[in-house]
């Protein structure tokens, strides 16, 4: 008994210590404790003390080896000094545009899911969504009123273009001068109206959103902005903001698409003539494409390479990127035709120019700026990657959710409504969940935007994760509408969102770079809470300043280590019972302690792949990619509880709420394991496994049951289908594509007592129903339907026949559209050098 009260109490010491992150002299105490019982021969059986001599002295090896550890001077020239050493070796030197990317942004919430222990409280802090009175009546007035005025068929098909009446109203109303402060002539709205606003729009044509969306991100309008002199300013930004001027912004080139920094578009620093004087600028070649607002463009944002062989700036001879402003029009300066991404109707193309002088003062920020275009597209990027596309991909899903539950309510087979087949259901459950989780993380995203936050690794996880989730949903939309979907015309109100889904995969850093090259990597770096310290301190300058900023971050990160083996053993071990949850969680406080848990488990896979692997994890490409899936998860299901608390816990969504939080720890679950198992270190690979699952994995998908009754519940009009899809466009207009969804769903639920006297007199064949046969008269004619139930019967059939229909064409109306493009388009030659 008493070997089992001192085993025992030495495991809970060393958890205790572990978890605590102890320091070198603690363990050596409870060390020296451990020995000291041994040796008092108090204990039993195998673990009695077996007898005196040079075994007893040799016990206390240990803790005499802690102990020395522990005095600072032997601590720095046995440990610290020797791993400053190693490392300073083997780390290759962070190249300037990598330092860039790294710099550019901050770390917020991300880090405390790095930790290894959230603190909540910051998560709370975050401000719930929130408009002035002024962005509230822009989102209800202007933003509903250009929803109104597009016709989706128009701009798709029988134009293939953003109508000017758009483009004006767009204009006239100050859509593209939205982040342009109100100083200067925009609108000076916040991050969470941007993305409200531009989710409104997305939801009723993605191409129209297209130009709203694009100057208000990277571009021109937020580089003149923040970095941009006075005169850049008070000329511009006025002038952006009303449309007069229409930007763009040219990045990518034949040979530099994910990586721009390889950018061969280049640029001399030299004197040329500019309206006749001899002028210091920059003679420019470059050759961009896949540019968007491009073949509309008046002001061409441009980023190149910049030498000065000279050194005229007095800067060196290689700048770095840099960004410059030109004007269309200017001259050797070539807009190209137009690209067809995936059919879409918003403008993109390419631009060239060969030998183009330019003055210095076109440089963004002036000549000061000269090679500083990479930190600042990287700082804008890292805010813009936030709002733009998570907002438009999720009001896709939103409106994917709505459309076909209305649809799925009305469209029936086999004797019932679609959505209420298993099948179907299984597709509307994946839906609710991706509109209820997008939005949540949409929300807090841009509230930590708006309150000045620059997240740039969790705005790379929420482009790659709202934009596959988006297309998921597009696709179950798909599947349940059938040939009704995949038929195009003017009533299709899904093709528009399956045209443009590759797209948003694609911008803004391809899904396939972000998840596996971007999130994780650069995540490891800004949001462990030690990693960055130390690498930016061997590679200091100054050995004996780096060595004492490696010490200290060195320690902590040892400590880290423990904490992290010790917390995810205790933790698992215990089913995460004793796991951090903040205060008045009340039923939400199991999802937070899993979360917490999931957390030290992350953590500690986190901080064992990057000291394994080092330098290498950069090609472990597809572990990479699995921990940043596992980290979107911990991010996203926080999102999750706060979307619930922000909203006042309603009680109708916490089936929602539990939804998404067991397929988020199923999905975290199955990311971690990924990379467990498929870690190259046998040994690493089996302390993992023992640590994270000793009794098994323990986390398991929703059930069909939950997903079903979910589902019921949005198949109804009400305050649960609205506030799923709350904020964006519902039209009610039975003339409208999608408002005669929402105006046939209220009758068909209106008409459902009627429909089930005739449907039951159906199966029973006193009726039948054939094409050519009025079985709702002789229903009538029968008494089993009132004269007003008729009535009400005959205008749901009407309005059904409506919804399932769809279009077809006279052959002459679709095939000079395919001439013309067979006849006129050409691949894009490179540009000359």
């Amino acid at each position: 008994m008493t070997t089992l009260i001192f085993l025992g109490l030495l495991g809970a010491g060393a958890l205790a210590l572990g978890m605590m992150r102890g320091k070198l002299w603690m363990w050596a105490l409870l060390v020296a404790a451990a020995v000291f019982v041994w040796q008092s021969g108090l204990l039993e059986g195998a673990f009695a003390w077996p007898s005196p001599g040079l075994l007893g002295l040799f016990a206390w090896v240990p803790a005499l080896v802690l102990g020395a550890l522990s005095i600072p001077i032997v601590h720095r020239k046995v440990i610290v000094d020797p791993a400053f050493d190693t490392i300073k070796g083997i780390l290759p030197k962070v190249s300037s545009t990598e330092q860039e990317a790294l710099d550019a942004g901050t770390v917020g919430f991300d880090a405390e899911l790095f930790s290894g222990n959230p603190d909540w409280e910051k998560l709370r802090a975050v401000p719930p969504i929130v408009l002035t009175d002024e962005e509230q009546a822009f989102l209800d007035g202007p933003t509903e009123e250009l929803c109104h005025m597009i016709d989706d068929w128009t701009v798709r098909f029988n134009q293939k273009e953003i109508p000017e009446k758009i483009w004006d109203y767009a204009k006239d109303q100050g859509f593209l001068g939205m982040l342009i402060s109100k100083e200067h002539g925009g609108l000076g709205f916040s991050a969470q109206a941007q993305s409200m606003i531009l989710g409104k729009v997305a939801s009723r044509s993605p191409d129209v959103v297209t130009i709203v969306m694009v100057p208000n991100s990277l571009g021109p309008g937020e580089l003149i902005e923040k970095y941009g002199t006075d005169d850049q300013k008070e000329y511009f930004l006025p002038r952006l903001a009303r449309g007069i001027e229409v930007p763009c912004f040219s990045l990518t080139g034949p040979t530099s698409g994910s990586d721009a920094a390889t950018m061969r578009d280049i640029g001399y620093v030299e004197y040329g003539k500019h309206d006749g004087k001899k002028t210091l600028g920059i003679r420019l070649s470059w050759d961009k494409r896949y540019i968007t607002l491009g073949p509309n463009a008046t002001l061409v944002g441009l980023a190149f390479r910049l030498f000065d062989p000279e050194n005229l700036l007095g800067k060196g001879e290689d700048l770095g990127i840099t960004v410059g402003l030109i004007p269309a029009n200017h001259p050797r300066v070539n807009i190209g035709r137009r690209h067809l991404p995936n059919g879409a109707a918003f403008p993109n193309g390419p631009n060239w120019g060969v030998d183009v002088f330019i003055p210095i003062d076109w440089v963004i920020g002036g000549a000061d700026m000269a090679g500083q275009g990479w930190r600042m597209l990287m700082e804008c990027l890292a805010a813009g990657r936030a709002i733009s596309l998570p907002s438009s991909s999720t009001a896709g899903a939103k409106a994917m959710l709505r459309y076909t539950t209305a649809y799925g309510r009305i469209r029936k087979q086999f004797g019932l409504p679609v959505a209420r087949m298993e099948g179907i259901d299984e597709a509307l459950t994946r839906m609710i969940e991706t509109a209820y989780v997008n939005e949540a993380a949409r929300g807090v995203t841009a509230s930590m935007v708006s309150r000045g936050e620059k997240p740039s690794v969790i705005s790379a996880l929420m482009k790659y994760q709202t934009t596959e989730r988006m297309r998921q949903s597009v696709n179950d939309a798909m599947d349940i509408h059938g040939g009704r979907g995949i038929c195009d015309g003017p009533s299709n109100y899904l093709q528009a969102a399956y045209q443009m889904v590759p797209v948003g995969i694609t911008v803004e850093g391809a899904n396939i770079l972000t998840r596996t090259l971007i999130t994780f990597a650069q995540g490891a770096l800004r949001s462990h809470p030690y990693l960055y310290s130390e690498v930016q301190a061997v590679q200091d300058d100054d050995e004996l300043r780096g060595k004492e900023q490696f010490e200290e971050a060195f320690n902590g990160h040892v400590a880290f280590a423990i904490s992290n083996v010790t917390g995810a053993l205790f933790h698992n071990v215990t089913g995460g019972s004793f796991a951090n949850a903040p205060e008045k969680a009340n039923a939400s406080a199991e999802w937070y302690r899993q979360i917490a848990r999931s957390s030290r488990n992350f953590a500690l896979v986190a901080d064992l792949t990057v000291a394994v692997l080092g330098g290498g994890l950069k090609t472990k490409q597809k572990l990479t990619g699995r921990m940043a899936d596992a980290m979107s998860e911990l991010y996203l299901m926080s999102c999750v509880l706060k979307r619930f608390e922000d909203d006042g816990k309603p009680e109708a969504d916490r089936d929602i709420v539990q939804l998404a939080m067991e397929n988020g720890l199923y999905r975290f679950q199955h990311a971690l394991s990924g990379t467990i198992e498929n870690f190259p270190s046998a040994p690493v690979r089996w302390l993992m496994k023992t640590l994270i699952y000793p009794f098994g994995r323990h986390y398991k998908p929703a059930s069909d049951k939950l997903g079903s009754k979910v589902v019921k519940t949005v198949l109804e009009p009400g305050e649960v289908r609205d506030r799923l899809t709350r904020d964006i466009y519902v039209s009610r207009d039975p003339d409208d594509q999608t408002g005669i969804l929402e105006h046939t769903l209220e009758k068909v639920i209106a008409a459902e007592a009627a429909e089930k006297k005739l449907e039951k007199a159906i199966r029973e064949g006193t009726i039948r129903r054939y094409h050519g046969i009025d079985w709702i008269g002789e229903a009538q004619k029968e008494n089993i339907l009132s004269e007003s139930e008729a009535a009400q019967l005959r205008e749901v059939e009407t309005l059904v026949s409506r919804v399932i229909a769809v279009d077809h064409f006279d052959p002459a109306e679709v095939k000079p559209n395919f001439a013309q493009l067979g006849h006129n388009s050409r691949a894009m030659e490179p540009a000359a050098e």
